[in-house]
């Protein structure tokens, strides 16, 4: 980009030939971008939705992680609810009710391996006695 092209109109804040309304800008000229949208913008906004999409699998996870984990393997999926409960609430989930859940969950999870180690001295429990 020229240093022509970098001064700014007055009365806008947008650099000569980036026209959001007009569509004539070099953006709309390539055809690859919406007028006014440029790569500099979209690529943080990709990366925040693609931060928050992670961080929501994270909290769905961790929710069937501590579930599964009252049943079976308390030992591993306990903690591992916990921390992936903990990261996606960290990372800022729009599923804060899961991720919550799934920090709940984890921690029954070693609650009740504590509770089965200390009635019966083993990881191990059955339901049939």
């Amino acid at each position: 980009m020229n240093a022509i092209n970098t001064l700014v109109r007055p009365g806008t804040s947008r650099p000569h030939g980036q026209d959001a309304d007009n569509g004539t800008g070099p953006a709309a000229a390539s055809g690859t971008e919406a007028p006014g949208v440029t790569g500099e913008n979209r690529a943080p906004r990709a990366a925040f939705a693609a931060r928050v999409r992670d961080a929501d699998g994270m909290a769905v996870a961790s929710f069937l992680m501590g579930l599964a984990g009252l049943l079976v393997f308390n030992l591993l999926l306990g903690p591992c609810a916990l921390v992936l409960a903990g990261l996606s609430l960290a990372r800022g989930t729009t599923r804060r009710g899961r991720a919550v859940l799934g920090l709940t969950l984890g921690a029954a999870d070693l609650v009740v391996l504590a509770a089965v180690t200390a009635a019966d001295q083993t990881f191990s429990w059955s339901i049939t006695g």
